[in-house]
């Protein structure tokens, strides 16, 4: 009885590994060099003449590529004017923030300029790759939740609150908006028209869709300028604070949730954000994309038609945004536009520079191997392992 329990179970586990042999063979790869991984190869020799002829064919490709390159730089114009520093006297110089100082900047293009051309401020000395102000900020926040959660309120410490009053958005980067206005006062194009100083379009087009909406409940409507009832609690503004829109002439009624204990963005700069497109200004997208280094540019607007040489262009600021506190400066900064951006001759200099190393190294392996070879085997014999 003992033995056939034996045949029975030995029996059994032939079977039971007859059949896992029979799945690993049904799973195995196709016998294929790709599915194999036996694909043919090249595996080239790198002999001192291959690794020589390699230096100089790299080399003749950076260094004219640098020439290009930096030739395009030198096409683009560009001209930058300080015009509020901590150490210098200047006519737009502001001591303390939101102080209304109105002064101009005058440029007298240098070079034809074709567009479009970029009207940058630029600002030195300020740090807004620092760990802690660039995630001093409630993304919830900024896609219109009117709920905080406990990361949200500690990152966006110490400004999150003013006392009673919740900051919304809250954060250092929102908070410490560039608040400058720069207007066009006077300039004309190549055809003599006037020029507009274009401010759409500046962010980017992902930012405004996905990073920045209104706060939940949000509401606006136009209304007739003369006849606009926007009495609360269904709107949050009152018969003298409707916003109209300087260039359309249109009014609006509008409700913000939660008006009477939180400051929104309109309120905290009402020179630069209007009610209508709150957080979903385009100033402001510019400005929350933080900079990599201190000294940085960010793009104010634009102009799309040509300007020619010799054509003066001023511009009006209404400066408010104080530099002094951290010993920086701010400058107004007009300039071209080429395939690379603006003015850059670094990028130039950098294939300058490892050209002329590659061709350096190649000239001196040429002149070892002429006068001191190294006698090669015969490649003829490297064999290759194919399994």
């Amino acid at each position: 009885g003992n033995w056939k329990k034996f045949q029975l179970t030995a029996r059994v586990e032939m079977a039971v590994k007859d059949n896992d042999s029979n799945a690993e063979v049904t799973n195995e790869p196709v016998e294929t060099s790709v599915r194999q991984q036996k694909v043919n190869a090249w595996f080239p020799i790198l002999d001192p003449v291959w690794f020589i002829a390699t230096l100089f064919a790299m080399g003749a490709i950076c260094i004219p590529t640098g020439f290009k390159i930096k030739s395009i730089s030198n096409n683009v114009v560009e001209m930058s004017q300080i015009y509020d520093s901590f150490d210098m006297d200047l006519p737009c110089k502001i001591t303390k923030a939101n102080e209304n100082n109105l002064c101009s900047v005058t440029f007298t293009v240098e070079n034809d300029m074709k567009p479009p051309i970029m009207v940058y401020y630029e600002i030195d000395n300020f740090y807004q790759n620092h760990r802690q102000y660039k995630e001093s900020r409630d993304d919830f926040q900024l896609l219109g939740s009117l709920t905080q959660n406990q990361v949200g309120q500690r990152r966006c410490e110490p400004l999150n609150k003013l006392g009673n009053i919740t900051l919304n958005p809250c954060g250092m980067i929102a908070n410490t908006l560039f608040n400058d206005v720069i207007s066009l006062q006077s300039g004309q194009d190549s055809d003599g028209e006037n020029l507009t100083l274009i401010e759409d379009g500046i962010a980017w087009q992902s930012d405004l869709d996905y990073m920045f909406k209104q706060p939940d409940t949000f509401r606006y409507e136009e209304c007739d300028c003369n006849d606009c009832t926007c009495d609360q609690p269904d709107w949050s503004c009152t018969n003298g604070t409707r916003y109209e829109d300087s260039i359309t002439g249109k009014c609006y009624k509008y409700f913000y949730p939660n008006d009477d204990s939180t400051q929104y963005l309109y309120e905290t700069y009402p020179k630069i954000i209007n009610p209508i497109e709150g957080v979903q200004n385009e100033h402001f997208a510019v400005w929350m994309r933080v900079a990599a280094f201190p000294k940085f540019r960010k793009l104010y607007g634009y102009f799309d038609r040509s300007i020619k040489k010799g054509e003066i262009i001023t511009f009006n600021i209404d400066a408010n945004w104080i530099v002094h506190t951290f010993k920086g400066s701010k400058a107004l900064v007009l300039s071209s536009s080429s395939i690379f951006g603006g003015k850059n001759p670094q990028l130039g200099n950098i294939f300058y520079i490892v050209g002329i190393i590659f061709v350096s190294i190649g000239f001196l392996f040429a002149i070892k191997q002429i006068f001191n070879p190294r006698k090669l085997g015969n490649p003829k014999y490297l064999k290759y392992k194919k399994n």
